[in-house]
């Protein structure tokens, strides 16, 4: 295989720092989230950052899916990612969540997409046998 594409970012000072990347597009303070000790600051925080970009990456392959099986996506589709930090003995762990909204889908065919994106998306794929990812259809 080979890249498509490489995005690169620098972070310096770590949870409490900041990050940007190379082309000067993301350029954003960090802040420790009070429920994990920090002063719940202004800045975001890694999980924010996967978070937004699992839930961009899996609605984009959402899109793939349904044009291979000839589904019409309504644009209000959304994709919400939760993505928790666990405490695992000395180490740490990601939990994630992604619930679809599908309006004018069944649950049945927004469910089958979900499952087929999540077969195509690299977020997925990289995550696969490492995190705990749940799919879910909103009500």
């Amino acid at each position: 295989m080979s890249n498509l594409y490489t995005a690169e970012a620098s972070a310096t000072g770590g949870r409490g720092g900041h990050t940007r990347s190379t082309d000067g597009r993301l350029d954003l303070d960090l802040s420790v989230p009070a429920e994990i000790g920090g002063d719940g600051g202004p800045g975001t925080n890694p999980e924010q950052l996967f978070a937004a970009g699992y839930a961009s990456c899996f609605q984009g392959a959402l899109g793939v899916v349904a044009r291979r099986q000839k589904i019409e996506l309504s644009e209000d589709s959304t994709i919400t990612a939760r993505v928790g930090l666990q405490k695992s003995g000395l180490a740490f762990a990601l939990d994630v969540e992604l619930e679809g909204r599908f309006p004018g889908l069944t649950r049945e065919q927004g469910e089958a997409l979900m499952h087929a994106a999540h077969e195509v998306c690299p977020y997925s794929v990289a995550t696969r046998g490492n995190v705990d990812v749940r799919l879910k259809v909103a009500e």
